[in-house]
């Protein structure tokens, strides 16, 4: 009996100061850079889904730049460029988009992941030589698909084979925002 306790000993040693307000720990941290890359592999699996269910549309990010907490807010800031393509009739119809969105990062512990929600469209730019004409339509579509992604696949998940992210992950924790970095604290701060 005395060696099942001794298993869980670090653990609940680990919990117990995490609980406990200690002053020595802080917490867990992803920057700016961690979810840039991670955003980018989302589009990548996003991309990989449109095709796979016979979507004519692919989606393709060049570049994303992701400022956290701009003014000292609790938002994520986000430059998007990239391309979006449909693929119609034996050719590829491609669009290049810059979109700059907002949203806010929601921890879902069941999940234990990181998503961007409410998002909002703070700047566009579509160029295209292959259509003229009033752009809001397409800008329209190509934030719905951006949101669609966003607020449905995760921009960060807990590894759950490192350790101490797995602590993280089985204890009550949220998300704050914090300049450059996202950081897991105790839920009830």
């Amino acid at each position: 009996m005395f060696h099942a306790y001794r298993r869980f000993l670090p653990l609940l040693t680990f919990i117990l100061m995490l609980t406990s307000g200690c002053a020595g720990i802080t917490p867990y941290a992803i920057s700016e850079r961690e979810i840039e890359q991670r955003l980018k592999e989302v589009v990548q699996d996003f991309d990989r889904e449109q095709l796979r269910s016979g979507s004519p549309l692919s989606l393709s990010l060049d570049d994303a730049d992701i400022t956290l907490g701009p003014d000292g807010r609790d938002v994520a800031v986000i430059d998007l460029k990239g391309q979006v393509s449909l693929n119609a009739l034996l050719a590829k119809l491609p669009v290049d988009i810059a979109l700059k969105v907002e949203g806010a990062p929601v921890y879902d512990s069941t999940e234990k992941a990181v998503y961007l929600r409410r998002l909002q469209l703070l700047e566009s730019e579509i160029d295209s030589p292959f259509f003229r004409g009033d752009l809001k339509p397409v800008t329209d579509n190509v934030m719905r698909v951006v949101a669609q992604m966003l607020e449905t696949m995760p921009v960060y998940r807990l590894d759950e084979t490192d350790l101490s992210q797995r602590l993280f992950g089985a204890l009550p924790v949220d998300v704050r925002v914090a300049p450059g970095r996202l950081e897991f604290v105790m839920d009830d701060q």
